[in-house]
């Protein structure tokens, strides 16, 4: 159905002006609206309010529309710079081992949940895997392990490794997303309560309240009133590095396309993305200015920019989500929220077993299942100091993405009946 509005510069009005709303009343000393924020975290209506603009209002199209694209290609590594400007490393480096192992967790969830899906699934109502046509319900899921271990770019590389049709390939698109999405909001609401989490998970946040402090004292410490000329020096240096990273990114990614029977021997199909590329050098750039002079534009609000773009970044995947798609394709949803299931259970297992805080527990998820567009958003959740924590770490789900998904679709194929 066409959307009532088609005008992306409409479009994004209503967005912003949702985004601001939600700041003007969570920030309101009204009491009801303070009870209210008291449950609901401003990020999740960020985050869910333009969702319900796409369904069940039918007013905007996240799929006609191209502000995820420019959201993601633009604000996105402008964003990564800016909020990577006064990045503590050694506070990062002393976060510990439990980063990577919530990381890998996440990783071995998504593996072992899509066979267990299968399994229960083909138990319970066996009819669900017939989709028609003579296609193996599982080569379409592979494309899914593909999205939800490393991106966009593995997903692909899955769809033509194990010949999935645009129908199954499109229909599978629809499960990803929703799923993914609706996990994310579970993700924003728990990091509005995560001390409650961490005292359930027995765990020692001492590294994360450290490295937040630091951040926040030192962003204190050379906190001012911008002038005209520095705010101007802020978006240089975030879009002027946005710019770096296009440019670089478009020479090479066509490089390493030409490298592609070699990639694809050692699955690493992810280095011919230019979303990755685009990805690891903003936030080297981010990083690498970090050391320089220009750390100093800290104190005149660069990570403050760099949150306004990750906010409508926010809004614009929330945009992408259309709750009504589920009741099209209920039985592959089922397998879809049952494999998440699996995913979630693993990772709370291991957070208990090794007592690791809920935001390494959010940032390990969404690093995988979310990726690069996503994962500094949760981290952000928790505070805008943790959010190269969550970039480096969906980095690195890029590289383990194709591994993670032939080995998940191998283990879905023998279990399908």
């Amino acid at each position: 159905m066409e959307p009532y509005f088609t005008n992306d510069a409409i479009v994004l009005g209503l967005l912003v002006i949702i985004i601001a709303w939600v700041f003007h009343t969570s920030s309101s000393p009204n009491p009801k609206w303070k009870k209210f924020y008291s449950i609901v975290p401003s990020i999740l209506l960020c985050y869910f309010l333009p969702g319900l603009l796409n369904w069940p209002l039918g007013l905007v199209s996240g799929e006609e529309s191209n502000l995820y694209f420019m959201a993601s290609r633009y604000l996105l590594p402008a964003s990564l710079i800016l909020l990577c400007l006064s990045i503590d490393l050694k506070g990062i480096i002393n976060l510990g081992p439990k980063a990577l192992i919530m990381f890998f967790a996440a990783t071995i969830g998504i593996i072992i949940g899509g066979p267990l899906a299968i399994l229960l699934i083909s138990w319970l109502a066996p009819g669900i895997l017939d989709v028609g046509g003579g296609e193996e319900v599982w080569r379409g899921l592979a494309t899914v392990a593909g999205s939800w271990i490393g991106g966009g770019a593995n997903q692909a590389s899955m769809k033509e490794i194990f010949g999935v049709s645009d129908g199954l390939f499109s229909t599978m698109i629809v499960v990803d997303v929703i799923c993914a999405n609706i996990w994310t909001g579970f993700l924003l609401y728990g990091a509005s309560i995560t001390k409650k989490v961490d005292k359930w998970l027995k765990s020692d946040t001492t590294a994360i309240d450290d490295l937040k402090t630091r951040v926040e004292d030192y962003q204190a410490s050379i906190a001012k009133i911008p002038t005209l000329s520095e705010v101007m020096t802020i978006l240089a240096i975030g879009f002027g590095g946005t710019a770096l990273a296009h440019w670089g990114a478009d020479n090479i990614a066509p490089f390493m396309d030409t490298k592609m029977e070699w990639l694809e021997k050692y699955s690493l199909t992810s280095l011919a993305s230019g979303f990755f590329w685009l990805v690891v050098i903003a936030t080297t750039i981010g990083v690498l200015l970090s050391f320089t002079k220009m750390r100093k534009y800290e104190g005149a609000g660069a990570s403050r920019l760099g949150s306004v773009f990750i906010f409508i970044l926010v809004a614009t995947i929330g945009m992408n989500m259309n709750i009504g798609e589920i009741f099209n394709n209920l039985g592959l949803f089922a397998i879809g929220i049952t494999w998440m299931l699996v995913h979630v259970l693993i990772m709370i297992g291991v957070a208990k077993l090794v007592k690791a805080p809920f935001f390494f527990v959010a940032v390990g998820s969404q690093a995988n299942v979310g990726g690069a567009a996503s994962a500094p958003v949760v981290a952000s959740a928790f505070s805008p100091a943790l959010a190269p924590v969550g970039v480096l770490l969906a980095v690195l789900g890029y590289a383990l993405g194709t591994y993670g998904a032939l080995l998940c679709a191998q283990l879905m194929s023998s279990v399908s009946p």
